[in-house]
């Protein structure tokens, strides 16, 4: 029987500046993740990213540095691709763009589709820049979004909300080259129609309710209730994958076009280097082929409508199976910005502590339904007290025993009890429910269930006091250590996915013949090392950080950080307070713990969003005027509050059932949440 089949791609970096851990957190380590387990579980793997070189955000940096385009992806290529090396990330094939083979793959498929008549040609209005005598394509172009009002959005899309844009929706456009006011000229562009193929999209995405994650669903499925429209497919710029037609051959291929065909192109390259050119077939235009695509929220609608577009209209193409995309992670409270400098930069990192515990401390707290923190405070608590305390605790105990008391060897055992069999079933338990949530996507279950797994293994050595038993029954001292030694190696197996280096470490020092990522996943629990098996010394898995190595860090990022919340509450005065009331009107307030279902804008109604909350008793829909804050799919998964007994209304046609709780101050607005582990429907007192 074959196996099976698995491509996986990471969204391509743009190589205009270095990896920071929100990008790892978004699109890279999941991925990793996934991969490695994927080849634990015997399935053919294949691994596929590789630098976006024709972005807008490169030639912006090329522009303002006074160089050509060439030089910026020429040095932040090489310097991602070794970055993601040294974290650990498994490329199969890390690739870029500006390649020949990727123009040539992109030309042809944008071929393809002329050919067919798949493109309508259009001349359009765009903002052009008079200083420099060029049209603004749209990351050209910043300005207020029209939805959440974010002052800094880009012309395609805003990253406050996720909202995806053009530029001439932008209120007050100013041009990212020169800061002046653009002007509206005439241009010709080809274009992909989107709204011809939503029916065949609908077909397709809908069905996908039960497997795909409900923030991907609902923000894809609220773009389709709001109709789809045509996509620009070419741009007037100089830099790029040339448009190849006589007419336009002063334009290039729009990067959201281009991009995504750099996977397919990467898999080109990677197999050619495997000595046969056609490979990649195989994996690309196969029915069997499971393709995943790892990427951040705010390349949803690419990778969900418009790629899947694109392979639907050439037709010998796979369609991806899902999209598990996460939200962002944010640090401090705020968003990793590359131009002002709010980031803990991955090559920083790595010059100060090894991988490991930032691959696990971030897979701890993945924002896989809503955005989550990243402090250092966090990264040395789960260092110190899970990876140091907790595994590398009972590894170290393990091996120094065996070393002690039996010569640095696995002891024979004596015959197994309840304890044993106990700590046996919690490793294959560990592996199933491991498993269970990587297949489903769902990391930061996973990683819980391996900790949990560590903490039975402490536990079985704590209950079965070896220090003690060595004096007065060695043999039971000897069952001990022969479990031990077994359940290391089960550990290492879970831990690969997650902490790939700490697991050949484990490896090693158990001396093992191969490597961790050639074992199977099946098999992690079966004792297979047999008494009498020589053991290499053992070592400090995990190092512990002191509070001054931590504050060091916690310094240096407050040194770079404004923090504009603080400048602006100085020049904010909050309204008055409002009349007082009674206790018992306040007692009178039933305020619930509710959990987003679904998201949708309505029909007609700029201001209003409606939401199914789950309030743990009974499912009810909320009409909340969010809608120029929000993007539907970035509420789904939140843990929100509301009021559960005020009296219904209709608002819009749609009846509305509580309401819930925000806070504006100034330009500033947010929705009162609560932590994932609180269950829907408490009350708040």
């Amino acid at each position: 029987m074959p196996k099976e089949r698995y491509l996986i791609t990471s969204a391509l970096p743009y190589a205009n500046g270095p990896i920071h851990i929100g990008h790892l957190a978004g699109a890279y380590l999941p991925a990793d993740i996934y991969a490695r387990y994927c080849r634990l579980q015997d399935r053919e793997t294949l691994y596929i990213c590789g630098s976006d070189e024709h972005g807008v955000p490169i030639t912006i940096k090329a522009e303002k540095e006074g160089v050509a385009p060439q030089e910026i992806v020429d040095e932040y290529h090489t310097r991602n691709k070794k970055a993601f090396e040294a974290f650990g990330i498994h490329f199969d094939n890390y690739s870029r763009t500006s390649l020949d083979i990727h123009h040539k793959t992109a030309q042809d498929f944008f071929t393809k589709l002329y050919e067919e008549g798949v493109f309508k040609k259009k001349t359009e209005e765009q903002l052009y820049d008079e200083n420099k005598q060029m049209f603004l394509p749209d990351r050209y172009v910043m300005g207020e979004c029209p939805r959440c009002s974010y002052e800094e959005a880009y012309g395609d899309q805003c990253e406050q909300c996720g909202a995806s844009l053009s530029p001439m929706e932008l209120i007050n456009p100013k041009s990212a080259l020169t800061g002046s006011t653009p002007v509206v000229k005439k241009t010709t562009h080809w274009y992909l129609p989107l709204g011809d193929l939503q029916d065949e999209l609908e077909d397709w995405i809908l069905p996908k309710n039960d497997e795909w994650k409900s923030n991907v669903y609902a923000q894809v499925k609220g773009w389709l209730e709001q109709k789809l429209s045509d996509r620009a497919v070419t741009r007037d710029l100089s830099w790029g994958v040339k448009v190849p037609l006589e007419e336009a051959k002063d334009k290039v291929l729009y990067v959201w076009f281009d991009a995504p065909i750099g996977y397919i192109s990467s898999t080109k390259e990677w197999a050619e280097q495997q000595g046969d050119p056609d490979l990649w077939k195989k994996y690309w235009q196969s029915k069997d082929t499971h393709l995943i695509h790892f990427i951040g929220k705010d390349n949803i609608v690419f990778h969900c409508l418009i790629f899947p577009a694109m392979l639907m209209a050439h037709g010998d193409y796979v369609l991806p199976e899902n999209v598990p995309a996460n939200e962002f992670l944010n640090l401090k409270g705020l968003k990793f910005s590359t131009s002002r400098n709010i980031a803990v930069w991955l090559d920083d990192y790595l010059e100060e502590f090894p991988p490991d515990p930032l691959r696990y401390a971030l897979a701890s707290t993945l924002p896989e339904l809503r955005d989550t923190d990243f402090s250092w405070e966090d990264f040395q608590s789960r260092n110190n007290n899970e990876l140091a305390d907790i595994v590398g605790n009972f590894i170290n105990r393990a091996l120094q025993f065996a070393h002690k008391y039996f010569d640095g060897k696995v002891p024979e055992p004596g015959e197994a009890g309840e304890m044993e069999n106990d700590l046996v079933q919690a490793l294959k338990n560990a592996g199933k429910e491991i498993g269970e949530s990587f297949d489903k996507f769902r990391f930061r279950d996973g990683v819980r269930a391996f900790m949990m797994a560590g903490k039975a293994a402490n536990k079985y050595f704590n209950d079965k006091e070896p220090w003690k038993t060595r004096k007065d029954d060695i043999r039971d001292c000897a069952t001990a250590i022969y479990y031990s030694i077994q359940t290391a190696k089960a550990l290492a197996v879970y831990m690969y996915p997650i902490m790939p280096f700490s697991a050949e470490r484990i490896w090693k020092m158990l001396n093992l013949d191969s490597s961790v990522e050639e074992q199977k996943w099946e098999r992690a629990a079966v004792f297979t090392i047999e008494p009498g098996h020589v053991l290499n010394d053992p070592e400090i898995l995990f190092e512990k950080y002191d509070d001054d190595v931590i504050q060091k860090q916690i310094e240096k990022l407050q040194s770079r950080i404004v923090e504009p919340a603080e400048e602006e509450d100085m020049d904010y005065t909050p309204p008055p307070v409002k009349e007082e009331i009674s206790f018992d009107d306040f007692q009178d307030l039933d305020l619930r713990v509710a959990l987003v279902k679904e998201a949708a804008a309505i029909p007609k109604a700029d201001k209003l969003l409606k939401l199914q909350i789950d309030l743990g008793s009974e499912t009810r829909q909320i009409v909340a005027g969010i809608a120029k804050r929000f993007d539907p799919g970035e509420l789904v998964g939140r843990r929100i509050i509301v009021v559960a007994n005020l009296a219904p209304a209709t608002l819009m046609g749609e009846k509305s059932e509580g309401m819930l709780l925000a806070a504006e101050g100034d330009d500033q607005f947010g929705l009162l949440t609560v932590p994932d582990d609180l269950p829907t429907g408490s009350p708040i007192r």
